[in-house]
């Protein structure tokens, strides 16, 4: 089979295209033909600074894809040949809380991932991809999808009427505003372009912040919900807009932290006054992904696709995500 490997910490360039022999299913296991992979931020740092990260060479990279099952080990029951299957981020957290253990089966990480053309995944580390989706579509749900899912339905609850800001507009931001308005919320975005933020309202958006044109966005964010706050926020800057964040919400409310795209320090003052809940997010478990799923295809919601490649080109999709000009996910297709 063939397979992108990181071999070095040389960056994107250095990833390299290497023949494999093909993997066989063991008991429990799935033999799937990838068809599609999205990339996500974390991927791209895995390959940019593979020692910080823990990342033993060579490495699979990529935690999301999807494909066709094309061979089944002994004991599955769930699966057969022709199944269209999406992988789990973690493939060995099912339900409740995360532990070490899970963390220890993140694809793309700690164990090989899915940039290759065919992959062994644990039988409950897929699940069947919604009718309505294609491979590139579902390819975008793994992380991205389920860690808004998380944020929004998992640590927000979020009802109709509630209102959510979502900072920026990448793969995260992007469902995060998809699910906020599949719930009937007001979401507020903010991003540096104007051009990203027209086409927030496209997809919904209740009202929008240029934080370079404003940068005191918070103080906005207060005077769009008339000095309440809101409800939630889906925090992806890290501690560089968290302190802002805080400020943003309301008493009681929820922020959800995901990102690490900004540094500085955290001052835990506001969230005890504030009564905050601030929860860090990674990903999601499968009974969540299952969840969404349904929500996905009782509303024939898609995923938004920013730029296509193909297998060949794999590199370029981190160039892409690495100049930050994508608004969605990027795809490869296989």
């Amino acid at each position: 089979m063939k397979a992108y490997e990181i071999r070095s910490a040389d960056g994107i360039d250095a990833l390299h295209l290497a023949e494999r022999p093909t993997p066989r299913p063991g008991p429990g296991q799935v033999l799937v033909r990838m068809r599609a992979n999205s990339i996500n931020y974390r991927d791209l740092l895995n390959i940019l600074d593979p020692p910080a990260r823990g990342i033993a060479y060579p490495r699979i990279p990529n935690s999301d894809g999807a494909g066709d099952v094309v061979e089944v080990g002994e004991g599955v029951t769930r699966f057969r040949p022709g199944d269209r299957v999406v992988g789990m981020f973690f493939q060995n957290w099912i339900a409740g809380g995360i532990t070490a253990e899970a963390m220890a089966s993140a694809l793309g990480g700690p164990i090989d991932g899915v940039l290759c053309d065919h992959a062994v995944l644990e039988q409950d580390g897929v699940a069947s991809i919604p009718a309505h989706l294609s491979y590139e579509e579902a390819a975008t749900l793994p992380c991205a999808g389920l860690t808004a899912w998380h944020i929004v339905v998992g640590l927000g609850q979020i009802k109709a009427g509630d209102r959510v800001l979502i900072l920026g507009t990448g793969g995260v931001s992007i469902f995060a505003l998809q699910f906020a308005r599949l719930h009937g919320a007001r979401a507020i975005v903010t991003s540096s372009s104007d051009e990203k933020l027209a086409r927030a309202v496209e997809l919904g958006a209740w009202q929008t912040i240029n934080y370079r044109a404003e940068p005191d966005w918070e103080k906005k964010v207060l005077e769009l919900t008339d000095g309440r706050g809101v409800d939630l926020v889906a925090e992806v800057g890290g501690p560089g807009t968290l302190e802002k964040s805080i400020q943003a919400v309301r008493v009681g409310g929820a922020i959800g932290l995901v990102g690490v795209l900004t540094g500085g320090k955290i001052d835990p003052t506001g969230v005890m006054r504030k009564s905050l809940r601030l929860q860090g997010i990674y990903v999601g478990n499968k009974i969540m992904f299952e969840d969404m799923a349904r929500a996905l295809t009782a509303h024939e919601t898609r995923p938004l696709i920013d730029s296509r490649v193909t297998f060949e080109d794999a590199p370029a999709a981190y160039r892409r995500m690495q100049g930050a000009a994508h608004l969605g996910k990027v795809v490869i297709a296989i």
